[in-house]
C-alpha cells in the first residue's frame, strides 16, 4: 500500500511539491515561533530587570545581635535562604549620637557602620578609613557639623553613655546612590545626619557592642529573569517561615520585579501565539484548498479503488500515505529553518539553560502544525471520496447550488463581528484577531462580488465579440476555487499592511512618548544646592541659549510644578505650543564686599533695618543688618564678603524691624551703594512699583518719600516686616493643564511652592498635555519662581535639557554631579523592550510567510488546473484563435486574479484599521496620555502592494509561462 502511495506521490511531483512548500512554510512558523519567543521573552524580562528600580534587586536580611558574631549571622543567613548565586555583603550598624563640641546638652543622632566594599561604592575625599575608631563621613554631615579630613567628634551609643572619640579621614558621597548597594536604608540618613561609616574594628568597642547585623545579596539577572523556570518568589516565601522561627527579618520587593518578569513572558507568549496563530489559520485554509484542488486526480483513483472493492478506510490510508511524504518533508524543512528566521529579527539565541527547550518546543510546534495539516487534507479526501463511483470518476464535476459555501462566509462574517465587537470592548479573547478576521470577511464578499462581475462582464464581452476580455472574465468566473484563493490572497495583502503599519506606528508612539516623558533630546538629573546654582551653570556653559537649559521638576507640589528657563524653551525642547515667557527686567546688583544704606529715621528709640540679598551664582541667602540707626539722616554701612564674587548679589528684600520697645515711626531709605558705585538711587527707591509686600501676615507700608521709599507699620509687636523688591511680574504666568485646583476661588489663584504661601498666579494657556507632567501640572518660568523663592529655595529634582546636538564641551562646561543621563532614544529603546512590544518584528515575519503561502496556493491552482486550460486553448485554437491571444488569456487570467487581490487587500485594510480599531500596540503600563498615531498611512498600504506585486506576480508569471510550451 505504501508503494501505491509512493508511485502516486511520483507521479504527481509538481503538486507534491507545492504542498510540501506550504507545509514548509507552516512548518516555518511555528519553529520560528518557539525560538523567537524564547528569546525575546528573556531579552523582554532582562530589560525589566535593567529599568526596575534597585530595590527589587536586592534581598535583604538584619537581625540583632554582637558585632563579633557576623560571620555567624552570615552563614545562618545562607543556610535559610539557600540562594544558588549572588555574593552577599555584610554589614553592622549602631545607634549613636554626635555630641556637639562645647554646647552640653545639645547632640543630635548619627549612626555608626560597617559594610563591605564601602569605599569602592563612595567617592572620598581624603582617606578611606583603614583602623579602629577611623571613620569618614557624608558630605553633608561634614557641612553642618564643619568637619573635614583630620578632625576630630566625640559620639556615643544610644545605650551606653560613655563618649567615643573618633578621628576624620574622609569626606563620602555615594558614588551610586541609586544603585543596589545603597538599597538598604539601614546606611543612609535615618534623622537629621548621615550614618558615617567605620572598619569593623570598630565595633570591638564595648559601647558598639548593641548591633543591628545585616546581609545584602544583589540577585543575579538570570535568577531575576526566571531562566530555566526558575521560581525566585518560592524561594522566597518558603524561606519566609524560616526566617521568623530564627527571629531574623528578610525584607526584598524582588517579589515585585519577578512578578513583572511573568507579566512580560505571558505578553510576549500571546503576541507570539497571535501572530503565528493567524497565518497558521491561513496555512492551513491554504492546505485544505490545495488538497482539494489537487484531489481531482485523487477522486479518479477513489473510484478505481471503488470498483475493485476496496474500503472506505483503505482509501483514506492510501490519500494519507500521498499526502504524509510532503508533509513530512515540508515539517523536516520548516524545523530547520525555523530557528534561522527567528535569529536575525531576534537578535540573538535564547539563553543557553532555555536552547534545548526551543528545539524541544519547536519540535513539538511542527509536528502539532504537521498532524492539522494532515488532518485537514484527509477530511478533505474523505468527504470527496464518500461520492458514488460514478461521480468520482466524472472529469467535469456535476453542477450544483452553493449553499454549504455560503453557509462557511456567512459564518466567518459572524466571527468577524464577534472579534469586532470583543475588540473594541478590551481587546481580549477572539478580540486579538479582529482585523485578520475583518479582511477574511471582507475577501469573502470581494470574491463573491468578483465572481459576479467577471461572469457578467465575461458574457457581455463575449457577445460584443471582444474574445480576449471576455475569455479572460469567464476563465476567472468558472475557475473552480479561484474565489477562495482571491480571498486568501486578500486576507494576506492587508495583513502585510496592518501589520506594517502598526509596526510603524509603534515606533512612532514610542518616539512620542519618549519626548512627552523626558521633554527634550537629552535630560541630565543634576546635583546642585539651589536652582540659581543650576540657571547660573547652564546659562554660563551656553551663553547663546542654543543647546541647554534649566529645569526644576517638583513633584511634592500639588499639582505637580516643571519650571523651565523660558528664554530657552523653545530652542531646547520640542514643545513649542506654549508660552510661558515671563521675563522683567534685572533687578539691582550689589557688588563689592560692603553695602551702604542712606536712611532717615524718625523713630525715638535706636532702629534695626535688615536686607536679604542673594548670591546669583551659588543661590546663597546672605543676611545683612544695618544696626544702630539713630534718629535723623545718616548713613550705615554692613559687609557683604560674599557679595564680592561675581556675579554679585541681588537684593531680594528690606526688613523693618520691631521689637517690644519701639515705637511706630517711619524709617526712609534714600539710596544703597557699594565700593563699585550706586546700586540704587532715591529716584528709584521711591518708585513704588518695584516693591511689594508680603503675601500673607502683617505688611510693611512702603510709601514714596519724593527721594527714597518710606517705610511704616501700624503696630510694634511684630518681630518685624518685609518689603520685597520686585523683579519678575505678578500674578506669576503660568500653563495649566488639567483641573483647576479646588483651592482656586473664582480668579483668586495662588500657590504655595516659591516662597509665599500664597503667591498669586495667572494662567495664560491651558494645554490637554504638558512635557513630563503630562495631563496634570503647572508649566512656568524657572527664573520668575526663583526670584519670588529668594533665599528660600524649594528644591525639587534639578535637571539640565540638552538639544540632540549639544556639544560636549557644553555639557562639560556645566560642571555640576550628574546622577542620571537619559535621551529619547533611550527611552524608546527600553519601551521597546516591553513583553507587547518586542513581538511586533516578528508578527511581520509572519505576514511575510502568509503572503508566500497566498503565492504557492495560486502556483497550486494554475498547476492543477493548468491541463484542463491547455486543452480548452487549444480546442479554441481549433477553431481559429490565434496563439498570441491564446497565450494572452492565459497570462490575463493570472494578471487580472494578482491586481485584483492588491486592490482587495487594501480595501479590506482600509476597512480592518477603523472597524476593528486598529492602533498602535497599548503600552504595558497603561499610559495613554498622547492620542497613539495612526496605524494605517500611505507607506504601509504603499509596502503591501510592492511586496504582493513581487510575491503573487512572479507566482503567477511563472505558473503561466509554462503555457507557452503548451500552446502551439
Amino acid at each position: 500500500m505504501y508503494y501505491v502511495s509512493w508511485g502516486a506521490v511520483r507521479r504527481r511531483s509538481g503538486q507534491a511539491l507545492l504542498v510540501l512548500l506550504l507545509a514548509a512554510l507552516a512548518a516555518t512558523a511555528a519553529s520560528a515561533a518557539a525560538w523567537y519567543g524564547l528569546t525575546v521573552a528573556s531579552q523582554a524580562a532582562g530589560s525589566d530587570v535593567r529599568n526596575a528600580p534597585a530595590v527589587q534587586h536586592v534581598i535583604l536580611a538584619h537581625g540583632r545581635g554582637p558585632a563579633g558574631e557576623l560571620d555567624a549571622f552570615a552563614a545562618t543567613v545562607d543556610g535559610l535562604l539557600r540562594l544558588p548565586e549572588g555574593r552577599p555583603v555584610l554589614g553592622l550598624a549602631a545607634d549613636m549620637t554626635y555630641i556637639y563640641p562645647g554646647k552640653p546638652g545639645s547632640a543630635s543622632g548619627m549612626p555608626a557602620a560597617y559594610r563591605d566594599g564601602f569605599c569602592a561604592h563612595a567617592r572620598i575625599t581624603g582617606a578611606c578609613p583603614a583602623a579602629a575608631n577611623e571613620v569618614a563621613v557624608s558630605l553633608d554631615a561634614a557641612r553642618k557639623l564643619k568637619l573635614q579630613p583630620g578632625s576630630s567628634f566625640d559620639a556615643h551609643a544610644v545605650t551606653d553613655a560613655t563618649p567615643v572619640r573618633f578621628r576624620v579621614t574622609g569626606v563620602y558621597q555615594a558614588s551610586d546612590p541609586n544603585g543596589p548597594y545603597w538599597s538598604d536604608q539601614l546606611f543612609r540618613s535615618q534623622g537629621s545626619l548621615d550614618p558615617f561609616f567605620t572598619p569593623r574594628e570598630t565595633f570591638r568597642a564595648p559601647q558598639l557592642r548593641d548591633t543591628v547585623r545585616a546581609w545584602a545579596v544583589e540577585v543575579p539577572e538570570p535568577l531575576l529573569r526566571g531562566d530555566g523556570g526558575y521560581d525566585l518568589n518560592g524561594l522566597i516565601n518558603a524561606a519566609r517561615p524560616r526566617f521568623a522561627a530564627a527571629q531574623l527579618d528578610l525584607d526584598t520587593e524582588a517579589g515585585r520585579l519577578v512578578d513583572q518578569v511573568r507579566g512580560s513572558r505571558l505578553a510576549v507568549a500571546e503576541g507570539v501565539l497571535v501572530a503565528a496563530g493567524q497565518t497558521l489559520l491561513l496555512a492551513w485554509f491554504a492546505v485544505g484548498l490545495a488538497g482539494r484542488f489537487t484531489g481531482r486526480d485523487r477522486r479518479s483513483d477513489a473510484g478505481l479503488l471503488k470498483l475493485r472493492g476496496t474500503t472506505y478506510g483503505a482509501i483514506l490510508r492510501l490519500a494519507a500515505g500521498q499526502h504524509l511524504v510532503p508533509l513530512a518533508g515540508g515539517a523536516l524543512i520548516g524545523w530547520l529553518a525555523g530557528p534561522l528566521v527567528a535569529w536575525p529579527f531576534a537578535g540573538g539565541w535564547p539563553v543557553p539553560v532555555e536552547l534545548w527547550i526551543a528545539a524541544l518546543l519547536s519540535l513539538a510546534a511542527v509536528l502539532a502544525v504537521t498532524l492539522v495539516g494532515l488532518a485537514v487534507l484527509v477530511t478533505v479526501d474523505a468527504i470527496a471520496t464518500r461520492a458514488p463511483v460514478a461521480v468520482l470518476l466524472r472529469r467535469v464535476p456535476a453542477h450544483r447550488r452553493d449553499w454549504r459555501s455560503g453557509v462557511v462566509d456567512v459564518a466567518l462574517v459572524a466571527l468577524a463581528a464577534g472579534a469586532v465587537f470583543q475588540a473594541r470592548n478590551g481587546g481580549a479573547g477572539f478580540g486579538v484577531v479582529a482585523p485578520a478576521m475583518v479582511a477574511l470577511a471582507v475577501g469573502l464578499l470581494l470574491a463573491r462580488l468578483l465572481r459576479w462581475i467577471a461572469d457578467r462582464a465575461g458574457a457581455v464581452a463575449l457577445r460584443a465579440g471582444r474574445i480576449r476580455l471576455g475569455l479572460t472574465a469567464v476563465q476567472v468566473s468558472r475557475q473552480p476555487g479561484v474565489d477562495r484563493v482571491f480571498a486568501l490572497a486578500v486576507v494576506a495583502i492587508a495583513m502585510v499592511g496592518l501589520t506594517a503599519g502598526v509596526f510603524s506606528a509603534g515606533r512612532a508612539s514610542r518616539a512620542d512618548r519618549a519626548g512627552a516623558e523626558l521633554g527634550a533630546a537629552r535630560v541630565l538629573t543634576v546635583t546642585a544646592q539651589t536652582r540659581t546654582q543650576l540657571l547660573y551653570a547652564v546659562r554660563q556653559a551656553d551663553p547663546s541659549g542654543r543647546y541647554a537649559m534649566a529645569a526644576v521638576l517638583d513633584t511634592a507640589s500639588a499639582p505637580p510644578v516643571l519650571a523651565v528657563d523660558s528664554a530657552r524653551f523653545a530652542a531646547v525642547s520640542a514643545w513649542d505650543n506654549v508660552d510661558i515667557s515671563a521675563q522683567s527686567p534685572p533687578g539691582p546688583v550689589v557688588t563689592g564686599g560692603r553695602m551702604t544704606v542712606r536712611v532717615d529715621s524718625e523713630r525715638r528709640t535706636t532702629t534695626l533695618l535688615g536686607a536679604v540679598l542673594q548670591q546669583e551664582a551659588t543661590g546663597e541667602g546672605v543676611q545683612v543688618e544695618f544696626r544702630g540707626i539713630h534718629r535723623g539722616a545718616q548713613s550705615v554701612t554692613a559687609a557683604v564678603p560674599r557679595c564680592a564674587t561675581a556675579p554679585g548679589c541681588r537684593l531680594v528684600s528690606f526688613q523693618l524691624y520691631t521689637p517690644a520697645g519701639s515705637d511706630n515711626g517711619a524709617l526712609t531709605v534714600r539710596g544703597v551703594s557699594t565700593p563699585a558705585g550706586e546700586v540704587l538711587t532715591g529716584a528709584q527707591l521711591a518708585d513704588v512699583t518695584r516693591w511689594r509686600a508680603g503675601f500673607t501676615g502683617a505688611a510693611v507700608r512702603a510709601t514714596s518719600a519724593g527721594d527714597g521709599l518710606r517705610l511704616s507699620v501700624d503696630t510694634v509687636d511684630d518681630a518685624g516686616t518685609a518689603v520685597y523688591a520686585v523683579d519678575t511680574p505678578l500674578p506669576l504666568p503660568i500653563v495649566l493643564a488639567g483641573p483647576r485646583p479646588d483651592s482656586w476661588q473664582f480668579d483668586d489663584a495662588s500657590l504655595d511652592r516659591f516662597g509665599d504661601p500664597a503667591t498669586p498666579v495667572r494662567v495664560v494657556a491651558t494645554p490637554e498635555v504638558l512635557p513630563v507632567l503630562g495631563r496634570a501640572g503647572i508649566l512656568t518660568d524657572l527664573d520668575a519662581v526663583r526670584r519670588l523663592a529668594g533665599a528660600g529655595d524649594q528644591g525639587g529634582t534639578m535637571q539640565v535639557w540638552l538639544t540632540e546636538d549639544a556639544p560636549a564641551a557644553v555639557v562639560d562646561a556645566i560642571g555640576l554631579p550628574v546622577l542620571a543621563d537619559r535621551t529619547t532614544a533611550g527611552r524608546a529603546e527600553q519601551l521597546a523592550g516591553q513583553g507587547r512590544v518586542v513581538t511586533a518584528p516578528f508578527a511581520l515575519v509572519t505576514v511575510a510567510i502568509a503572503l508566500l503561502v497566498a503565492g504557492a496556493l495560486v502556483a497550486v491552482a494554475a498547476t492543477v488546473d493548468r491541463e484542463a486550460q491547455l486543452e480548452q486553448l487549444r480546442a479554441l485554437r481549433t477553431q481559429g484563435l490565434s496563439r498570441p491571444t491564446a497565450l494572452a488569456i492565459g497570462y490575463a487570467g493570472q494578471a487580472a486574479l494578482v491586481v485584483a487581490a492588491l486592490a482587495g487587500g487594501v480595501v479590506a485594510a482600509l476597512v480592518a484599521r477603523p472597524v476593528a480599531d486598529v492602533t498602535a500596540p497599548p503600552f504595558a503600563d497603561g499610559w495613554r496620555v498622547i492620542p497613539p498615531p495612526g496605524a494605517l498611512g500611505p507607506v504601509p498600504l504603499a509596502l503591501a502592494c510592492l511586496a504582493g506585486l513581487v510575491v503573487l506576480g512572479v507566482t503567477a508569471g511563472l505558473s503561466a509561462r509554462r503555457l507557452r510550451g503548451g500552446l502551439k
